[in-house]
C-alpha cells in the first residue's frame, strides 16, 4: 500500500508560514534488527515502517515536506515524490546517521533559510503522535536553541560490572530518553554536525552535536510509545499499537 492511499488524513500542499521541513535519515541497514531487508522497509499493516513515519510527519499541518537520505544503492525505495499533498525529496546519505542528516541539510530546497527550524525524524520510528509533534514545533521555536521530544526514565537503572553483575543503582531523576523528531535551526545544526565530524566524534543524535557546541536544547515530553524499531519485539509492539487504533 502506498502512503498516499488514504491511510491518513491528507493536507494542503500550499506552504504555510512557520511550516518546517523534515529530514529523515534512512541510509542504514538495521544490523541489530537482523534480516536481509533494511528495517525501515519491513511492512506492518501493508506499509513499510518508513511509510508510517512519513505519514505521521506529512499529515501534520506544521510540516511542509520531507527530505529522505537514502543509501546510494538502495533498491527498495518506492519512489514516492509526494505524500499527503506535500513534497518528498531524496538525497544520498552517508555511512553514519550524522552524515545522512548533514547530506539532508545540504540538499534542502534553496528557499529554506539558514535560520529556519528543521525537523529530524527516524525512519524506523513509526508511531509519532500529532499532539507531540505540535508541542515540539510550538515550544521548540520559542527556545533560542531548539528542542527534542523525550520521555522521562521511569525504570530503575542498574550499572553493570565487567562480569555482568550489578555494581550499583543509578538515580533516574532528571534522566530522559531522547526521541525524535528533534528541531533545530538549519545553519546551527549543520555547523554542530560538521564540528563533531571534524573532531572525530560519532554523535548518536542531533542534540548531542548541539550540546558539544555549548548549547542546551529544550526537552519536550512526548509519549513513551514513540518507539524506534530496533528488534523484532519492537515490531510486534508496534503491530499491537496499530491494532488498538480506531478504524
Amino acid at each position: 500500500m502506498s502512503p498516499s492511499a488514504g491511510s491518513f488524513d491528507s493536507a494542503s500542499a500550499t506552504p504555510r508560514p512557520g511550516q518546517a521541513w523534515a529530514i529523515v535519515p534512512a541510509a542504514g541497514h538495521g544490523a541489530r534488527f537482523g534480516g536481509a531487508l533494511p528495517k525501515q522497509y519491513v511492512e506492518v499493516a501493508g506499509m513499510p515502517l518508513i511509510a508510517h513515519a512519513l505519514a505521521a510527519l506529512l499529515s501534520h499541518p506544521g510540516v511542509r515536506g520531507a527530505l529522505v537520505a537514502l543509501s546510494a544503492d538502495d533498491p527498495h525505495w518506492p519512489g514516492w515524490d509526494e505524500i499527503a499533498g506535500k513534497p518528498v525529496l531524496r538525497c544520498t546519505g552517508g555511512e553514519s546517521r550524522a552524515d545522512s542528516v548533514l547530506a539532508g541539510l545540504q540538499a534542502l530546497p534553496e528557499d529554506v533559510r539558514a535560520d529556519e527550524f528543521v525537523l529530524v525524524h527516524d525512519a524506523a520510528r513509526p508511531n509519532l503522535r500529532h499532539d507531540d509533534l505540535g508541542a515540539l514545533l510550538e515550544r521548540g521555536r520559542n527556545d533560542p536553541v531548539g528542542a527534542i521530544l523525550a520521555a522521562p526514565v521511569r525504570d530503575t537503572l542498574k550499572r553493570a560490572g565487567a562480569d555482568g553483575g550489578i555494581d550499583g543503582t543509578e538515580p533516574r531523576e532528571r534522566l530522559w530518553r531522547a526521541l525524535t523528531p528533534q528541531l533545530f535551526r538549519r545553519l546551527q545544526l549543520t555547523r554542530a554536525l560538521e564540528a563533531a565530524r571534524d573532531a572525530g566524534i560519532a554523535v548518536t543524535d542531533e542534540a548531542m552535536a548541539m550540546e558539544r557546541q555549548g548549547m542546551r536544547p529544550l526537552l519536550v515530553e512526548g509519549a513513551g510509545d514513540n518507539l524506534k524499531i530496533t528488534t523484532p519485539a519492537d515490531l510486534a509492539y508496534f503491530e499491537f499499537l496499530l491494532s488498538q487504533r480506531p478504524l
